[in-house]
């Protein structure tokens, strides 16, 4: 138990990364590890698309001000949900997939950051234009992910004074 904690905490949101490649071993151990999250209803609306080819990188990074990291990276991961199979529930889905994935490549010994598209109508349709991505299914987010450039120290940031008992 003290392991997983401490992978936890070793969690850091990575937006500088090396040259070297992310193996095809790896981003399946991310998937597997992205499709173990909890579902409501056990629904698993959740689709990834796996981006390596530079050019859809680099415009990937255009379509979303926060993403300028992905000129750098060799991989983002675009975590979508199927609306027409969980519309209620997509999108706690998708973010408990994502936490999964984005610890796995901390256990893999990468680094990787969530850059949020959803709720954002125009980003989720940038993305879904771009990676020809159907109406129907949500975009939640883009995941670049590489190996560090940047250590970043472990860390928790619990706080006593937002933890409440029995009531507020």
């Amino acid at each position: 138990m003290n392991d997983l904690l401490e992978l936890m905490y070793a969690r850091r949101s990575i937006r500088e990364y090396t040259d070297e490649p992310v193996e095809d071993e790896q981003v399946e151990a991310m998937l597997k590890a992205a499709m173990a999250a909890p579902s409501a209803q056990d629904l698993r609306p959740w689709h990834f698309v796996v981006v390596r080819k530079r050019k859809l990188l680099d415009r990937l990074a255009k379509v979303h001000r926060y993403a300028y990291m992905l000129e750098k990276a060799p991989l983002a991961v675009v975590v979508c949900g199927d609306e027409e199979v969980s519309e209620r529930h997509w999108v706690e889905d998708t973010c408990a997939a994502t936490q999964n994935l984005l610890l796995a490549a901390t256990a893999l010994g990468l680094g990787g950051v969530w850059i949020s598209v959803y709720p954002s109508k125009k980003r989720q349709k940038d993305v879904r234009d771009l990676l020809d991505i159907p109406d129907h299914i949500g975009v939640l987010c883009l995941v670049a992910i590489g190996h560090p450039a940047v250590e970043e120290k472990p860390r928790t940031q619990y706080d006593p004074k937002r933890v409440h008992h029995e009531k507020w």
